[in-house]
């Protein structure tokens, strides 16, 4: 499945953004979806993740200010993100399909920048 993210922009501290991650073919089938993201000179760390049961997690940093969820009748897997820190700026990556120890489909990275 090919995987492509958008919504990614400038947005000021304590702004919202709401990034989409559209897939080439129906995720009703994949086990689950996830949110990375990476920071300049960081590495790569989840966001979050729904199952396809619709059961969400989040990385502590974001709880209670992001949540993730997908329409598996149109393929999609959002991101809505609000109350946005500084610390939040980097590329976001779409990901699919859980194979054990990583995902095996991920879509290119939209750019998320947060400032002060």
């Amino acid at each position: 499945v090919q995987l492509q993210a958008s919504g990614g922009g400038l947005v000021q501290s304590g702004g919202s953004l709401r990034l989409s991650c559209a897939a080439s073919r129906s995720i009703s089938g994949i086990n689950a979806m996830a949110w990375y993201r990476q920071a300049p000179g960081k590495q790569r760390e989840l966001v979050a993740v729904i199952t396809r049961g619709g059961t969400t997690t989040y990385a502590d940093s974001v709880k209670g200010r992001f949540t993730i969820s997908r329409d598996n009748a149109n393929n999609m897997v959002y991101l809505q993100m609000n109350s946005l820190k500084t610390e939040d700026t980097g590329g976001y990556f779409c990901a699919a399909n859980w194979i054990g120890s990583r995902y095996e489909y991920w879509g290119q990275g939209t750019q998320v920048t947060v400032s002060s």
